[in-house]
């Protein structure tokens, strides 16, 4: 059983989104347990057609069945009030569930058919999320405040006019919610747009005229770097500023390409800020002219992946794990320094230094390293294991409860 408390102070919550098949519920469960498994606290699944409907109580049993207790988040669109009114055993086996309030319908039908999915989310205690996005904007909504703007002659723009009528749709859409049978405790709010600076206004906006948990992400971010950089310039801003509840960063993958990138990446921007711990932090220097070997670089990555790879049994055994820090350095200029910094560093010799690696434990050099690449590796892999293991205290009791209570308002997803 595990509680995750979202808003009124908690700690923020990493999500992340699947992007297999959901009627395939073998694959999706288990990308479901590999996101959760990377650090992602709440993961989502599109349900789209009446397939995937109907795969969701598998898969959120083989997530049990594998010991994955991250709440499981069904996403909506059009058909929402369908499938979830058709499909009961979908609507039960959800922890939460997430609604597009400009995708629910047109004119007199779009309240009808929130307000349904609303009560089934009421008559089965489960929380939601009513997420506005900029490129599916409740059309009827722009062209109103468009009309506006023209008629009153005021002279703003029409970014400025999509942002407002985020908000708007945002607060309207949660009375609605409330109307419908729905607790604040049970709602949480995201309004996403694909430009940092106008996430920036409208989360600040947002964050000032309701109290309810919000949900924080640049929308359609884009790949690699673009969508890091782009993410982290806008959702760091807000963070720092202390909005934001849950988070995910949305990358677009490369073809066959790894899902959980988008989790590492929002685990490590709130390890940035300090508002998270969630693994053990490699310093590594990014190489000069004094570094023309690729050892340091390749024994950087080699550790960061197995960290990545012992983590989820590290963090079942030893409390306080995720604080290690670790320095892989590539020559004597900072090397010494960062690594005596580190709980564990190891300095590789720069071109035409001494063939010899010196390591360091809380500050003070325990021995010298040499040998090739794979000796090196493996060495420090053993070195990091004894360190774990000798330092840290085995863990009791249920690590992934949530340890406090938040004021509220709050939305307690229990699975």
């Amino acid at each position: 059983m595990r509680n995750v408390t979202v808003g009124g102070g908690a700690p923020v919550v990493v999500q992340s989104m699947t992007n297999t098949d959901t009627a395939d519920a073998v694959t999706t469960a288990q990308q479901c347990i590999e996101l959760a498994e990377a650090g992602s606290e709440m993961v989502r699944v599109t349900v789209n057609v009446p397939e995937a409907a109907a795969a969701v109580p598998e898969i959120k049993q083989r997530m049990l069945d594998a010991g994955c207790n991250a709440p499981l988040i069904g996403d909506f669109h059009y058909n929402g009030h369908v499938l979830l009114t058709k499909y009961p055993e979908c609507a039960r086996a959800l922890d939460k569930y997430r609604i597009n309030p400009g995708n629910v319908g047109k004119g007199a039908r779009r309240d009808e058919q929130f307000s349904t999915i609303c009560k089934v989310a009421a008559d089965n205690a489960k929380p939601v999320r009513i997420g506005v996005n900029a490129g599916s904007l409740n059309q009827e909504l722009v062209i109103r405040k468009m009309q506006d703007n023209t008629d009153g002659d005021l002279g703003r723009t029409s970014e400025e006019i999509i942002n407002e009528c985020m908000v708007l749709s945002a607060l309207e859409s949660t009375e609605l919610a409330l109307a419908s049978g729905l607790r604040k405790d049970q709602i949480i709010i995201s309004c996403k747009i694909s430009r940092p600076r106008d996430l920036i206004a409208i989360y600040r906006e947002l964050s000032a005229k309701t109290d309810q948990p919000l949900h924080l992400g640049l929308t359609e971010a884009g790949m690699g770097a673009k969508g890091l950089v782009w993410s982290a310039s806008s959702m760091a801003v807000l963070l720092a500023e202390g909005i934001g509840d849950t988070i995910r960063i949305s990358l677009t993958p490369r073809p066959g390409g790894d899902r959980r990138d988008e989790v590492y990446a929002a685990c490590e921007l709130l390890q940035a800020l300090g508002l998270r711990s969630f693994a053990p932090s490699v310093t590594a220097c990014p190489g000069c002219g004094r570094t023309t070997s690729s050892t340091f670089q390749e024994l950087a990555e080699r550790i960061q992946d197995y960290i990545r790879d012992r983590m989820p049994e590290w963090k079942q055994q030893y409390e306080g794990v995720e604080e290690l820090k670790l320095a892989v350095m590539g020559c004597i200029v900072n090397g010494p320094g960062e690594s005596k910094a580190a709980n564990i560093g190891i300095s590789l010799p720069g071109t035409g230094e001494e063939p010899a690696c010196p390591v360091y434990i809380d500050g003070q050099k325990v021995t010298t390293l040499r040998g090739s690449y794979e000796e090196l590796s493996a060495a420090f892999r053993a070195l990091v294991d004894d360190y774990v293991a000798a330092k840290y205290a085995p863990r009791s009791g249920d690590p992934t409860a949530t340890a406090a209570e938040a004021p509220s308002p709050r939305l307690r997803i229990v699975s």
